[in-house]
């Protein structure tokens, strides 16, 4: 909703927006734009009128700003439509899709565009280092967009994803995730499937290699070419997927916290020889990021960037903000944001991290910080998967929120690493201060503000109690 409003506002629109939680880094960013933003849902909010209201996802009959907007006759539209009406029309539109890693994903995807010199226009889900905004109109075509696949408002229950028509589509993954729209995987795989129907037979589909999950929704039906990527994938299996005319990326990691790599690409002849290969130093760690950068390079090759200029744009790559961000180092103790908010994220986040730990000297220790706050956590429905993802930590910190459906207690007992829970936040930051040392990697995971636990951790590692 935030990188629509910076869309609206390009357009020329006078824009306001209203919010129940309103945090930094968007916040930050729609202030520096000139976007009013108040809290709280109150009709107050809609006066004097507006021409028109896009409502977010998280709004329902009930709230006070849904219901003065249907009572006054209010124009009102959902913001998945509002994009396809108003500027995805003649678009070639590249979606990215998956329970993870779309906000990377897309970042990476636009970062090589705009590094290409095509300019793309964009909309992403988060505020990333190498661009000026989380979305823009772009000058040129192409238009990137993370596509979403949380419903897209309480007057429209199907997925955000469907009004988008890419042409270029990445799948990067597919896991059963929004419990609370969602009754089972199955459910989740038919929306993907609706996505599958709206793309041309002109496009391109790209997804992993031997997802299973993926393999079945494509099994309901595919009218599109198709291109798969993978990670250390055998050469004799990516010729094999390339010959007669096919392609297949693949990446061969120098390490397993996925700094160094090399992108090649299969296919395009009868025996699936090597056409093009680039190799790749950058300043992401984990594997999960090496297979969003190569999900990414194949999608803009599909509009004619080539490997080389993909790889050099992967190397100039920042980063997403709350993705692993670095935020301080206080004493000797490194502070990290992440957005991680489901077992494989905290996993994947968790391996890279310690897997880059691993290969330098001195003490250090790996400490997660975790608030399960996303619908599905909080519903308890990962209780089974939460000690597994934290496995690679030295020790793990939990956030109990109220009315959770975790059970605390198992979770603490069970744990095959030292864990911790509180219900307080300034507990946490005081339990952190006390025990941190030297060494420490702190790596704060939330898809939301967390109680403002990131600066005040700072505050009490620069100062003490």
């Amino acid at each position: 909703m935030g990188s629509l409003a910076v869309i609206a506002k390009q357009l020329g629109y006078r824009v306001s927006g209203s919010d129940m939680n309103v945090y930094p880094p968007m916040s930050t960013q729609l202030e520096s734009l000139g976007i009013e933003l108040k809290e709280g849902y109150r009709f107050e909010n809609l006066q004097p009128m507006p021409d028109l209201v896009i409502i977010g996802n998280a709004l329902s009959r009930g709230n006070p700003a849904v219901e003065y907007v249907l009572n006054e006759g209010i124009p009102y539209t959902s913001g998945p439509q509002w994009l396809a009406q108003f500027v995805l029309q003649d678009k070639w539109v590249l979606g990215v899709a998956g329970t993870h890693g779309k906000t990377t994903t897309s970042a990476l995807l636009t970062w090589i565009l705009e590094r290409a010199g095509t300019r793309p226009g964009y909309l992403i889900g988060g505020v990333t280092q190498n661009l000026e905004h989380s979305a823009a109109l772009g000058d040129s075509a192409f238009f990137v967009v993370e596509a979403d696949e949380y419903d897209t408002a309480f007057f429209d229950k199907r997925s955000k994803f469907v009004h988008y028509a890419p042409r270029t589509a990445i799948l990067n993954n597919l896991e059963f995730d929004h419990a609370d729209i969602f009754d089972d995987l199955a459910a989740i795989e038919r929306q993907f499937h609706h996505l599958v129907r709206t793309i041309p037979g002109n496009g391109l589909i790209i997804t992993p290699h031997q997802d299973s999950t993926l393999e079945a929704v494509l099994a309901q039906g595919c009218w599109s070419p198709r291109q798969q990527f993978g990670l250390d994938v055998p050469e004799e299996v990516c010729k094999l997927m390339a010959t007669n005319g096919g392609v297949f990326w693949n990446a061969v990691t120098a390490d397993q916290h996925g700094s160094s790599f090399e992108v090649v690409k299969y296919g395009q002849g009868s025996t699936g020889e090597v056409m093009n290969r680039a190799a790749v130093s950058w300043q992401q760690t984990g594997l999960h990021n090496v297979r969003n950068a190569l999900a990414a390079v194949a999608a803009a090759h599909h509009v004619g960037i080539d490997v080389g200029t993909a790889a050099n744009a992967l190397e100039e790559f920042k980063g997403v903000k709350r993705r692993m961000e670095h935020l301080a180092t206080v004493e000797g103790v490194h502070v990290y944001d992440d957005f991680a908010h489901h077992p494989t994220a905290i996993t994947t986040t968790l391996q890279g991290m310690a897997a880059k730990l691993q290969s330098e000297t001195g003490p250090k220790r790996l400490i997660a910080v975790i608030e399960p706050r996303s619908n599905t956590m909080q519903m308890g429905v990962h209780q089974q998967e939460l000690n597994a993802a934290c496995e690679s930590a030295d020790t793990v910190v939990w956030y109990k929120p109220k009315n959770s459906g975790i059970d605390f207690k198992s979770l603490l007992q069970d744990s095959r690493v030292p864990a911790y829970a509180f219900d307080d936040v300034d507990a946490i930051v005081t339990f952190l201060e006390e025990r941190s040392m030297a060494g420490d990697h702190i790596v704060i995971m939330s898809n939301g503000g967390f109680g403002g636990i990131h600066q005040k951790l700072i505050a009490a590692l620069s100062y003490g109690p």
